[in-house]
C-alpha cells in the first residue's frame, strides 16, 4: 500500500504525525544518519505524547485500528479466568498483573468470572504505559465493576517481588524489533535514514553479537536464499525481567506467532512485519509515524528458551482454540446461550467462531504458559505443543 492510498484521517492527525516525524528525523541526524528499526519502532509506538500507544487515538474495536480477542467476545476472558483460577488455587494469596490492558475489557471480564467462581485475587494490577488507555481502563472498570474496582491498581513498573498470575495478551508483538536482511553470502541489519525529507530504508553490517548469533540460527533454517525477517530481542529481555521478579506463580503469554522453525521457514522470505491503520493492514512502517500500529509475529521458541534460562518452567504451548477449550469455553458458551435472546446469541456464536476456528484466531494465536514453584496444571496436558518449541 503506497502513500496515495493511505493518508491521515484529518489535518490534526497529520500534524501530530509530522511532529513525531520531525523528532525522529532529528534523532537520525544525531545518530549519524542511521537509526536501527528497533529504535525507530520504539519512537513510533512509545514516544511520550506522540507515539501510537502514548497518544489519544482510538485503537481498539469498532472504529479503531484492530480488534483483540477480549474485544471480540467475553468468552475469551472467561475461559482465561478458568486457567487463572487453577493457578490461584495453588497459592495461599495471589495477585493478577496484566501488562498492557488495552481498553480494560479483559480485566473486567476476568474479574467478573473470578468473582463468579469465588476465586478473586487480592489485587488486579495493571501496568500500562499509555496515560490515555489508563484513563479509559479506569473509566470502564469503575462503570462495569463498582463493587470490585477497589481491587484494581495501576503501576508504572513491575513489582520487585511478585506472587500470582501475570497476563500478557498481545504485548510481545508490539515490542520494538530488529530487521535482518539475508543475501546469499551476507546478512545485514535494516535501519532507517532520511532522503529528501522522507524516511527510507538503509542497511548496515550486522554488529550486535546477539543478532549475529540469531542470524546463524536463522541461516540454518533458510539456507542461502534472499530473506528478510525480524528478531525481537526486547521481548526476550522483558521476559527475563519478569522471571527475575516472579517469586511464585504463572505467566500466560497470548499472541500470534510460531515456534522457531515455523517462524523462519524458507518460504516466509518477507517476514511477518505488519502495520494497522483504521482496520487496514499493510507492510510499510515508514508511513504515518505515530498514527499506525506496527507489529510482527512472536517467536515463541525464543521466549520459551529465555524463560527456561531464567529459571521458569515451561508448562504448555497451545493453539488458542485448544487453550480455550481446556478452559471450558464450550460450557461457558452454553450458559451464555441460555441467558441470551436469539439474535444476541447469533452474534455471540459468530464471535465464538472467531476465537476458535483455524482460519480465524483459533490457530493463528498461541498461548505460552510459564511458572515458578507451581504444581501440575492438568488442563494444560491436552493438545500441548511444547514439542514444537
Amino acid at each position: 500500500m503506497d502513500k496515495s492510498t493511505l493518508a491521515a484521517a484529518d489535518p490534526a492527525a497529520q500534524q501530530h504525525s509530522d511532529k513525531l516525524k520531525q523528532l525522529i528525523t532529528e534523532l537520525i541526524s544525531e545518530q549519524g544518519g542511521w537509526l536501527s528499526f528497533a529504535d525507530f519502532m520504539q519512537r513510533c509506538l512509545y514516544q511520550p505524547g506522540l507515539g501510537y500507544y502514548s497518544a489519544g487515538s482510538h485503537k481498539l474495536g469498532q472504529g479503531g485500528d484492530f480488534t483483540t480477542a477480549p474485544e471480540t467476545s467475553s468468552l475469551f476472558g472467561q475461559a482465561l479466568a478458568t486457567h487463572i483460577a487453577d493457578a490461584g488455587k495453588q497459592l495461599e494469596d495471589f495477585d493478577v498483573l496484566e501488562f498492557g490492558a488495552g481498553s480494560g475489557r479483559l480485566a473486567v471480564t476476568v474479574l467478573e468470572q473470578l468473582s463468579r467462581i469465588d476465586c478473586l485475587p487480592r489485587r488486579y494490577l495493571i501496568l500500562e504505559t499509555s496515560a490515555d488507555l489508563q484513563q479509559r481502563q479506569q473509566q470502564l472498570i469503575a462503570e462495569s465493576l463498582p463493587s470490585l474496582s477497589s481491587r484494581v491498581a495501576w503501576l508504572s513498573a513491575i513489582p520487585e517481588r511478585f506472587t500470582g498470575v501475570i497476563l500478557a495478551n498481545e504485548v510481545a508483538d508490539a515490542m520494538p524489533l530488529h530487521l535482518l536482511t539475508f543475501t546469499e553470502n551476507d546478512v545485514s541489519e535494516q535501519g532507517v535514514s532520511v532522503d529528501n525529507d522522507q524516511f527510507v530504508w538503509q542497511k548496515r553490517p550486522l554488529q550486535n553479537s546477539r543478532l549475529q548469533n540469531k542470524a546463524r540460527q536463522i541461516r540454518a533454517c533458510i539456507g542461502e536464499q534472499p530473506y528478510q525477517t525480524e528478531v525481537n530481542l526486547a521481548a526476550e529481555d522483558w521476559l527475563t525481567t519478569v522471571a527475575d521478579k516472579l517469586q511464585q506463580g504463572a505467566v500466560f503469554i497470548v499472541d500470534y506467532g510460531y515456534a522457531f522453525e515455523e517462524y523462519y521457514r524458507p518460504d516466509r522470505s518477507l517476514g511477518t512485519l505488519r502495520c494497522y491503520y483504521r482496520q487496514q493492514a499493510h507492510d510499510n512502517p515508514l508511513l504515518l509515524p505515530g498514527l499506525q500500529d506496527i507489529t510482527a509475529h512472536v517467536d515463541f521458541s525464543s521466549l520459551a528458551h529465555s524463560a527456561h534460562a531464567a529459571g521458569l518452567d515451561v508448562d504448555g504451548f497451545h493453539e488458542q482454540a485448544d487453550f480455550l477449550l481446556a478452559g471450558d469455553i464450550t460450557q461457558l458458551s452454553a450458559e451464555l446461550e441460555q441467558q441470551s435472546k436469539t439474535l444476541d446469541w447469533l452474534k455471540h456464536s459468530s464471535n465464538l467462531k472467531q476465537l476458535l476456528l483455524p482460519g480465524a484466531m483459533g490457530h493463528q494465536f498461541k498461548i505460552l504458559t510459564l511458572s515458578r514453584d507451581m504444581g501440575v496444571f492438568p488442563r494444560l496436558q491436552a493438545a500441548d505443543r511444547r514439542y514444537q518449541l
